[in-house]
């Protein structure tokens, strides 16, 4: 059997800066042993990592949390160039560009096995790429089961919504899109929603969905927050026989739901969150597809950049949701 996991250089010259986590609202830089890849391994010299909402989770410091984290955790949104190989890497070469599936990727290194890593073509050199965000957002389009003509609201437009709206309304589909902040709204305008609802008043929007569906309500209802009140409100969006589905991250607790009107409309309830690896590469794959042929424009999407040393302020602007704001990522080089 082979030893996978990650190696360290011992030299002391061998380091790079990582950020860690150290306590509720607060990180460190550290300087850390520079990985080494193993048997079926890369290594990564990291360009970027995009801040991904299920950091505020950590970021809040709740009583689960360990810490400090790992150096370079929780950042899983990196790409960059492949600077090594482990044995037995083929298909892959020193300075491919890629984007990966890590954990560790606030860092100037990470790890990555050979087969979760997504090669980047020419035409995105220079441009950020945080593919397994992306990736993400494949994989629950195609949870979704969306086709042409097909009413769908989506529910929260933050990064993932408003890619979802924009891939949603590539396929025919009339988007609905709800959101709180009025700048949301108008970037799901830009994304080819036919319709949007300011998020302020659950039975209002409730009847004017229904105003706008005739009474039929919509065949597919994307919740895209992580928050009871949204999961409610895209429930009842629902038409009879529709789906449910769930892309926000739940991390905070149990959840409550109306299984009695879940019942009585015959909704399909889809949790549209991958961790197969081989899923979630294959949508990255699908995600570079989709920039390369003109179907998702991410430039309108990443709004913020930091450098690594400013992660702490990379987090409070993804909490905050400055003017402007879609998603932030930092610079790790």
């Amino acid at each position: 059997m082979h030893d996978t996991s990650p190696q360290l250089c011992t030299s002391a010259a061998d380091t790079m800066p990582a950020a860690r986590l150290t306590g509720k609202g607060q990180f460190d830089l550290v300087e850390h042993p520079i990985p080494r890849p193993g048997p079926g391994q890369v290594r990564i010299a990291l360009e970027g990592c995009g801040v991904c909402a299920s950091n505020l989770g950590p970021w809040a410091g709740p009583d689960w949390m360990v810490f400090p984290t790992e150096p370079g955790a929780p950042g899983h949104e990196g790409w960059g160039h492949v600077d090594a190989l482990g044995a037995g890497v083929t298909g892959l070469r020193t300075g491919d560009r890629v984007a990966f599936l890590g954990q560790r990727s606030y860092a100037a290194f990470d790890l990555a096995a050979a087969d979760q890593v997504v090669a980047l073509p020419p035409e995105l050199d220079g441009r950020p790429f945080p593919g397994e965000a992306l990736g993400c957002a494949m994989n629950i389009l195609a949870r979704s089961r969306i086709e042409p003509g097909m009413r769908v609201a989506i529910v929260g437009i933050g990064f993932l919504g408003a890619a979802l709206t924009r891939l949603a309304a590539n396929l025919g589909a009339e988007v609905i899109a709800i959101s709180r902040r009025p700048e949301s709204l108008a970037l799901a305008r830009r994304m080819g929603a036919a319709r949007t609802i300011a998020m302020h008043d659950h039975w209002a929007i409730i009847d004017e969905v229904r105003a706008l569906t005739d009474g039929a309500m919509c065949e597919v209802a994307i919740e895209a927050v992580g928050l009871q009140w949204p999961l409610d409100l895209a429930a009842e969006l629902v038409g009879t026989h529709g789906r449910l589905v769930i892309a926000g991250y739940h991390q905070d607790g149990p959840r409550q739901v109306n299984m009695q009107s879940w019942n009585w409309r015959g909704i399909d309830v889809i949790n549209a969150h991958e961790r197969d690896p081989a899923t979630c590469v294959a949508g990255m794959e699908r995600a570079v597809q989709a920039v390369m042929a003109g179907r998702l424009d991410i430039e309108p999407l990443l709004t913020h950049r930091f450098a690594l040393e400013d992660l702490g302020a990379a987090l409070d602007a993804t909490r905050d949701k400055p003017d402007g704001f879609v998603k932030a990522w930092v610079t790790c080089r």
